[in-house]
């Protein structure tokens, strides 16, 4: 008996210290950034991703939108980034050091001013106020390096319910951790797991029908690119209704 017991508390560790090692920052990569939209942030959406507008879930101005090899269909919906500005790479960066973390939530599409976001670049395209903590407005362009970095979020993620009885389309969003939902699950109280697919962007789908879950308690399980899983048991009451947001677990 205690021979087991140590050794579930030996797994039980290393689960805790697996756990934390993909929570953490990851190695330094290097590309460019541009911005976007007014001084004040005016046009900052969450387009590609799904996200709307981004001050009413919480996004706010720390968004950018990614080049395709970064943005990878939409799988990096809702990751965070951590960039600083190459002094050594032009004379527009601040110095000191500054650095910024953003969400993303949007996607800069091949053929974009300047050719930036052309594949294989790694690119991206931050809010003005973002850029404007890493360099002067007159620079356009500045190298940057940037790490992927775990987000930190206030509450549980947040599940929008769109769509019919026969097609549900729910929208995921204010993830933390890895921040990047890979796949998400829905259930009923009566029903077994059913997963969804990716729609576009953190909006997935689920077209087999209702299966007893209108009029139901809803249940999700995301999980997150780094392996981890959440369960929100029961996250939409039984009274739900198509439109509405409903807060589960971080």
């Amino acid at each position: 008996m205690a021979a087991s017991m140590v050794r579930a508390a030996v797994l039980m560790m290393m689960v805790v210290v697996l756990s934390g090692c993909v929570s953490q920052a990851q190695a330094w990569d290097n590309g460019h950034a541009t911005f976007y939209g007014g001084d004040n942030g005016a046009g900052t959406m969450g387009g590609a991703c799904g996200y709307g507008n981004l001050y009413n879930t919480g996004y706010g101005l720390k968004t950018a939108a990614l080049s395709a090899p970064l943005f990878n269909g939409g799988r990096a919906c809702g990751a965070c980034y951590q960039l600083t500005c190459v002094t050594s790479g032009t004379k527009y960066c601040y110095g000191g050091g500054k650095s910024i973390t953003i969400t993303a939530t949007n996607f800069c599409p091949t053929g974009s001013t300047g050719g930036w976001c052309n594949p294989p670049k790694k690119h991206f395209d931050l809010s003005y106020p973002m850029f404007a903590v890493l360099a002067k407005k007159v620079g356009g362009v500045i190298p940057v390096n940037f790490q992927r970095v775990p987000c930190s979020r206030k509450g549980g993620m947040r599940f929008t319910i769109n769509g019919n009885p026969y097609f549900f389309l729910v929208m995921v969003y204010n993830v933390a951790g890895a921040g990047d939902v890979q796949r998400l699950f829905i259930k009923g109280p009566s029903t077994g797991w059913f997963e969804m697919k990716r729609n576009w962007g953190q909006v997935w789908q689920y077209n087999g029908g209702p299966k007893g879950m209108v009029g139901q308690a809803l249940s999700f399980r995301a999980i997150t690119s780094d392996g981890r899983q959440v369960i929100s048991t029961n996250a939409a009451p039984g009274n739900w209704r198509f439109g509405q947001t409903f807060e589960g677990r971080n």
